[in-house]
């Protein structure tokens, strides 16, 4: 038998134990969001979702996807609903979120999207499209004119398909009629996301009409945040298990665990959302909360990616249940803490433990294959900063040089078991060449990927400590295993 899809329409019917939206969804948009995923569905829309249920109208957010129709094929049938299924442990709790209305399929049309951004009623434009979505140069920090998307959208810039292009077009169109302009908030898990949207935005501006950047520059806001909840991918068996416990389907639906933590700057240029109501942190130092997430919780993620993926591991739960890794994760965050310049009043204690806590949820599967993606994208901030906060301190980092190790291991495309894998990363094409030029010395495999200045920049290659360690430890992983070398940290 089919069961019926998760609409509006079939509201009313669901079982009383699961939450659904205390608003009216007809509500002119108030925000637009660049890059509808499942991290955007089980954060910053749940926040959106509970500061309308507490009465504050006009945030309702309108979708736009700028890659494919995939995720408007799961959520316009169901008119922008989908189920968030929190787990923690054996509990499940089931909440139908309403804040999204549709999702806009940017290649297929683009100007649609361009309009929506134009309304007079959008007033916060937010983003989650991975940090290669914003096409800037990892040494420079300004955008990539070299890029052919973005080349391609200075070419033609009333068609774009970049966030940068979009975002100086729906500019541009409210500038044009009159209107103020959107604040724009970036929601990637970044260094520095506000100032890198600003730097990307206004350098796409100034190629195509200075007075627009210039105008750009005075009147938009490109406030910073922080964003930190675990929510991995969705897969088939979890859609058919939540149909199995509901009697709908829903395509769309997210799972997450019960944490979850959005720090953003007050700095808006536009209507705000009380976001303070609803538990998100307004702050105007979102730069120490980002230090303290990407290098204690975002750097041992890719050390347990790399290091447990490497040794059979399959999630996260799994090998922090592995009393080796959990002592070495321990070992890493020993010599992070001490560079790591947190906020007023952060209690790096309390914080590890809840860490671990949150890594021991056997229930959310959390894919360390996942969170292993884009390493040559995310190394930079979660753990190569680390290692050259540590480096001029002087302080120990055995922990971090291996961590680093275990990504390079990672670029050979070949587990321990002798088993091959894909390399899902933006340079994997880069990495590959080397280590075929490289040949199968442990140092030298190590020597060309340090020399990759878009990831390690254009220091470490020349740091002989460091360039020595690695090699050593990249040929401990390739003869011995991540497990045994692991074994050698005690804490």
């Amino acid at each position: 038998m089919t069961l019926p899809r998760l609409s509006p329409d079939c509201l009313d019917t669901l079982d009383a134990s699961i939450r659904r939206p205390a608003y009216h969804r007809c509500q002119e948009a108030g925000i637009i969001h660049l890059g509808v995923g499942a991290f955007h569905r089980a954060h910053q829309a749940v926040y959106f979702d509970q500061l309308m249920a507490q009465g504050e109208a006009g945030w309702q957010i309108r979708g736009a996807s700028l890659r494919s129709a995939r995720v408007a094929h799961q959520l316009n049938p169901q008119g922008g609903l989908y189920t968030m299924v929190q787990r923690d442990g054996p509990a499940t709790q089931l909440r139908v979120i309403g804040a999204l209305t549709d999702v806009l399929v940017a290649p297929s049309d683009p100007e649609t999207l361009i309009a929506a951004l134009a309304e007079p009623s959008v007033a916060l434009v937010t983003l989650t499209i991975t940090e290669k979505g914003y096409h800037l140069d990892p040494d420079t920090g300004e955008l990539m004119l070299t890029d052919a998307a973005i080349k391609a959208d200075l070419e033609r810039p009333s068609r774009p398909s970049t966030a940068p292009g979009f975002l100086v077009a729906g500019l541009a169109a409210r500038r044009a009629a009159g209107l103020p302009p959107f604040t724009v908030l970036s929601c990637d898990n970044i260094p520095d996301n506000g100032l890198r949207t600003r730097a990307a935005v206004l350098g796409f501006a100034r190629q195509v009409n200075p007075d627009l950047a210039d105008w750009i520059e005075a009147s938009v806001a490109f406030p910073g945040s922080m964003i930190d909840r675990i929510v991995p991918a969705t897969t088939a068996e979890d859609i058919d298990a939540l149909e199995a416990m509901t009697g709908y389907r829903d395509e769309a639906m997210v799972k997450t665990e019960p944490f979850t933590q959005w720090v953003v700057e007050d700095n808006f240029c536009h209507r705000r959302p009380a976001l303070e109501t609803v538990g998100v942190q307004m702050t105007d130092d979102v730069a120490a909360w980002e230090r303290a997430k990407l290098r204690l919780l975002n750097g041992s993620h890719s050390a347990l990616a790399y290091l447990g993926a490497l040794a059979g591991h399959t999630y996260v739960h799994e090998a922090i249940a592995d009393p080796v890794f959990a002592r070495f994760v321990d070992r890493l965050w020993d010599e992070v803490e001490p560079v790591l310049d947190g906020p007023a009043g952060f209690d790096a204690t309390a914080y590890r433990a809840a860490l671990k806590s949150r890594y021991a949820n056997s229930a959310l599967n959390h894919s360390l294959v996942q969170i292993a993606m884009d390493g040559s994208q995310k190394l930079p901030q979660r753990l190569l900063a680390s290692l050259r906060a540590q480096r001029e301190a002087g302080l120990p980092m055995a922990a971090i040089l291996m961590a680093v190790a275990a990504w390079m291991r990672w670029q050979s495309g070949v587990d321990e078991a002798g088993e091959t894998f894909t390399v899902d990363d933006p340079l994997a094409a880069v990495t590959a060449a080397a280590l075929e030029k490289a040949g199968p010395d442990p140092d030298e495999r190590a020597a060309a990927l340090l020399s990759i200045e878009a990831v390690f920049g254009r220091d470490l290659k020349n740091d002989p400590v460091i360039a020595s360690a690695l090699g050593h430890d990249l040929a401990a992983l390739m003869s011995r295993g991540a497990r045994a070398c692991l074994s050698d940290f005690d804490v």
